[in-house]
């Protein structure tokens, strides 16, 4: 049995979730399924232009863990694209990114509990 996936945290969400061919009917289309965080790791990485390792901090995971998630919605992207497929944004293993702070307090992403901290390697201790 695989282990489970863990939420990647998410801080963009897209403008629109749904988009289609123009003049092709909904029930004639084959439908792509974009995650979440495959939409949150293209925001950051192609959009945003941060690197994999940035957007891997950013999101909670490992560098390796967002190559996976690029190149999943890459390929994605590309047969909706390529074969007039309609696309739907949504689901995934995600959660809202927590932000920490205000006015004079330095603000910035929170990771909750149980995420990895500077420089740790997964889910080791919480530390206060």
């Amino acid at each position: 049995m695989p282990r489970p996936r863990l939420q990647r945290i998410v801080s963009g969400r897209p403008v629109a979730t749904v988009y289609k061919p123009a003049g092709v009917p909904v029930s004639a289309l084959q439908w792509v399924n974009l995650t979440l965080d495959e939409f949150e790791a293209i925001r950051l990485v192609d959009n945003e232009g941060l690197d994999q390792e940035a957007a891997a901090a950013q999101m909670g995971v490992s560098r390796p863990t967002v190559t996976r998630i690029l190149a999943s919605a890459r390929g994605k992207i590309a047969r909706f694209l390529t074969y007039g497929q309609a696309l739907i944004i949504q689901g995934g293993p995600v959660m809202p990114a927590v932000f920490r702070g205000g006015p004079g307090r330095g603000g910035g992403l929170g990771r909750g509990r149980g995420g990895r901290g500077r420089g740790g390697r997964g889910r080791g201790r919480l530390r206060p």
